[in-house]
């Protein structure tokens, strides 16, 4: 069998200039081009010579199947040399990489995976505070709550509620039982929270607040991709949020 390659690329948070070096590279030398979504036009762009096939997955759209996104990446590789399968953020980070390495180790295909920045990390250079801070935070975790049809519950809150730092991904609309569930585990309502919407690109939006209040959230109307960040690192944000707030009311 003379199969090609695929590659398994991150395409980091969203903007294109935070593409790897690695994953710029390949995705002009690529035959064909699976990608999620999320990544932005202007980094498929750059698979100029190209076939750029769309296999996104959104919650509450149509999507395509894993299993048919699977098949895909093995038929492909039989026909072309270099087939990149870009995937948002980091491909080992909830990209669900596991099964498409499965199905190509199963085909002997062979593989590779290229690293990408993951959006906690974006999130963090926007708002400037580390996910981590000597004497404060010295444990960091990401997490969802989401899981899929047939599988069973995780323990997604004990882990957050025993991290220092927290990252929530695919949880916006989910903040209620988001909210009670993290209560329930024994985390403060006043425990400093940030939203952060589209991080890495020009219409960034951040919100913050306490655990208590984001189950109101859901009335901000976000649409873009967003992670939930939680932890005593923020409760400095908290603070000059309070204050532009009261000297708004002041005004």
């Amino acid at each position: 069998m003379n199969a090609g390659k695929v590659y398994l690329v991150g395409a980091g948070p969203g903007a294109p200039d935070l593409l790897t070096l690695r994953a710029a590279e390949l995705l002009r030398r690529a035959d064909v081009v699976f990608h999620d979504a999320l990544v932005h036009p202007d980094t498929i762009a750059l698979a100029a010579n190209a076939e750029h096939v769309a296999v996104g997955k959104r919650c509450g759209r149509h999507s395509t199947a894993q299993r048919f996104i699977n098949k895909r990446l093995v038929d492909a590789a039989m026909k072309h040399a270099i087939v990149v399968r870009l995937k948002g953020g980091d491909p080992m980070l909830f990209g669900r990489a596991h099964e498409e390495i499965s199905a190509l180790g199963e085909a002997g295909i062979a593989f590779e995976v290229v690293p990408g920045v993951t959006a906690a990390l974006a999130a963090s250079a926007d708002l400037g505070v580390s996910l981590t801070r000597r004497g404060l935070a010295r444990s960091v975790a990401f997490l969802t709550p989401r899981v899929g049809a047939g599988e069973k519950r995780n323990d997604w809150a004990r882990a957050a509620a025993s991290a220092d730092t927290a990252v929530i991904y695919m949880g916006i609309g989910e903040a209620a039982p988001i909210t009670a569930s993290l209560l329930e585990c024994g985390v403060a309502p006043s425990t400093p929270v940030v939203v952060v919407e589209n991080a890495s690109l020009p219409e960034q939006k951040r919100f913050v607040l306490v655990l208590k209040e984001l189950p109101e959230i859901a009335a901000l109307g976000i649409a873009g991709p967003a992670v939930i960040l939680l932890g005593e690192v923020y409760s400095e944000l908290q603070e000059q949020a309070l204050t532009t707030s009261v000297q708004a009311r002041r005004a």
